[in-house]
């Protein structure tokens, strides 16, 4: 039992992938029998709340948290999600909500990602006006809770046209282990 947390570095900043320090993959490669948790928090809220409940729980397990630099200037998340929130494993496209009159059975691509991306993709949704995909993030990959993701994509049609997304090249990052996932 350890309570080790460790900050990794991650994502291509635009100085080339030689700058890209922590490697997902191999981190997710070591997972197993609920060993550790290896996370990429894309608010701070989100990267607030993990702390806290990593000094809180009664059982102690090594964190890994994906921390690119670039999230330390992105203004996210609100004063009320600060206070009264928690850590969510999986968080849903808010943008349904903020679209007025947008819903989920108007959409024909989820688009599945973690971190930094999200915010890339969201940006390039609004800009190009499309109505018709959601954006979901995985913050926790390990241990995943496959049944909150599940129950997220629940919410949007059958035949929608599920993306993963990522900014790592096919045989790095998180496609590998979210593929393996959803084939069983």
């Amino acid at each position: 039992w350890s309570g080790l947390v460790m900050l990794l570095p991650h994502g291509y900043e635009g100085a080339g992938p030689e700058h890209s320090s922590a490697r997902l993959e191999r981190f997710l490669q070591l997972c197993g029998n609920d060993n550790m948790q290896v996370v990429y928090p894309s608010t701070g809220p989100q990267m607030f709340h993990l702390l806290r409940r990593q000094v809180r729980r009664n059982f102690r397990k090594p964190l890994v948290v994906m921390t690119p630099k670039s999230m330390l200037r992105t203004p996210t998340g609100t004063i009320d999600e600060l206070v009264n929130g928690t850590f969510h494993e999986v968080l849903d496209d808010p943008a349904f909500a903020e679209r007025g009159g947008a819903s989920p059975k108007d959409v024909k691509r989820v688009v599945l990602c973690s971190g930094k991306v999200y915010y890339d993709l969201a940006d390039r949704r609004d800009k190009i006006g499309r109505r018709d995909t959601a954006i979901v993030r995985v913050e926790q990959f390990y241990p995943l809770h496959a049944s909150m993701v599940k129950g997220i994509l629940g919410r949007y049609p059958k035949n929608v046209e599920l993306i993963w997304c990522q900014e790592e090249p096919r045989n790095a990052g998180g496609f590998q282990f979210m593929n393996d996932v959803f084939r069983s």
